[in-house]
């Protein structure tokens, strides 16, 4: 689950921190910083299938309330109970990887309560859910369907989601978007019928490796791939003037490039291009882009790189 593309992210961001703070931070103390960042990401993506199930167990505990109300309505005594009945929630109830999960580290959204039910309101009064709730399709497909497109369209669209998650932890800042991706993804594999649909934390643990090996080195050839960018740093683009963030998702890039010689040049160079879009200036993507590709044609011809 925590795949090349979130630990170079992650990667770039510690190695900024280290930068920035190396006076006062240890080598050690930024690995470890590093290897709870990836802890955090784990922990969002369990927090956003959690949150699937705890939404649903408040509004059946609003038909509920309803019922019991001193004048109960026809539709109160007999609601449409086909959201709190949706065969993915039950799955997910069921799931043991997820129960270990979240009894294991104490995860819960029964404190953010106003938060919940804000965000149950405003999907109760979604397009989404008036389609799902009026529709005659009745399979697991259809239930999945739901809440794949509750994440997309309402939930991970939501300013308010974003903020509260922020102020839960700084570590889920750039997160949401990853991590919902890969909440969609496991409810599409629980559609499938995959045997464990939840994704585990390292699918391969050579990944795992890969962060702790990537940011040392980046760390450690940082002064010799900074020369090697200012050498191509035309007038156009005075050296003093580079993005701080460009010439860290640069040096990352450059180390990458040069020491991890499975991975195709081409997938490291489109990989930190869309980094350095995200994360700097408007104008970083053509920048690093030009930059970046000069390094390697240099690197090339002299013989530092011999992979494609």
């Amino acid at each position: 689950m925590i795949n090349r593309t979130l630990i170079r992210i992650k990667v770039v961001q510690m190695v900024y921190s280290y930068v920035l703070t190396k006076d006062e931070t240890t080598l050690k103390d930024a690995l470890k910083q590093l290897a709870k960042s990836f802890d955090k990401s784990y922990e969002l993506y369990n927090y956003l299938l959690l949150l699937i199930v705890e939404l649903t167990d408040l509004q059946d505990r609003r038909l509920d309330d309803a019922k019991n109300k001193y004048l109960p309505t026809e539709e109160d005594l007999n609601p449409n109970t086909r959201f709190v009945d949706n065969r993915l929630v039950a799955m997910l109830r069921e799931d043991k990887m997820l129960n270990d999960y979240v009894s294991e580290n104490k995860i819960t959204w029964k404190n953010d309560d106003v938060f919940m039910k804000l965000l149950l309101d405003k999907i109760l009064h979604s397009e989404v859910y008036e389609k799902y709730m009026s529709d005659n399709e009745d399979s697991l497909a259809h239930d999945c369907e739901l809440w794949k497109q509750l994440f997309k369209q309402v939930i991970l669209t939501d300013d308010d989601f974003a903020q509260l998650l922020e102020n839960k932890s700084v570590y889920w800042n750039d997160d949401l978007e990853i991590m919902g991706t890969f909440a969609i993804k496991t409810i599409r594999r629980f559609e499938e019928g995959e045997e464990e649909p939840i994704l585990p934390m390292y699918k391969d643990r050579d990944n795992e490796e890969f962060g702790k090996q990537l940011f040392m080195k980046s760390v450690a050839m940082k002064d010799e791939n900074d020369a090697l960018i200012d050498g191509f740093v035309t007038d156009k683009w005075d050296v003093e003037r580079v993005a701080f963030m460009d010439r860290i998702v640069m040096d990352v890039c450059i180390t990458e490039v040069k020491e991890f010689l499975s991975i195709p040049t081409s997938v490291s160079l489109n990989e930190y291009i869309e980094i350095a879009k995200c994360y700097s200036t408007p104008k970083s993507g053509v920048f690093v882009n030009g930059i970046l590709n000069a390094v390697v044609r240099d690197l090339k011809a002299k013989k530092v790189i011999v992979k494609d």
